[in-house]
């Protein structure tokens, strides 16, 4: 179960324990910024047996389109869309 509290954390309860992110677009920037440095680092462990040049392209290839999420993880952080009430009283 999710929550979100009063300073933009989220938390997640898993039974007696609570995982809370705080900052969520700086951690999943650095989450996305690990998964481009395995990517890369296993394409590039892959590369040293010829027999997994095409495995070590798409992990490049994977690696290189997580440089696009990026800056969309930094434009949402700016950007946020909200729900206003309607002024006439209906959903």
């Amino acid at each position: 179960m999710a929550s979100q509290g009063t300073d933009n954390t989220l938390i997640l309860r898993l039974g007696h324990e609570e995982l809370i992110i705080r900052r969520r677009y700086e951690a999943l920037s650095i989450f996305n910024d690990v998964l481009i440095a395995l990517w890369f680092l296993a394409g590039s462990i892959l590369f040293l047996y010829p027999s997994q040049e095409h495995l070590a392209v798409w992990l490049f290839i994977i690696g290189s389109a997580q440089f696009l999420v990026r800056p969309a993880i930094r434009l949402a952080r700016h950007l946020h869309l909200k729900r206003l009430p309607d002024p006439h009283g209906g959903d």
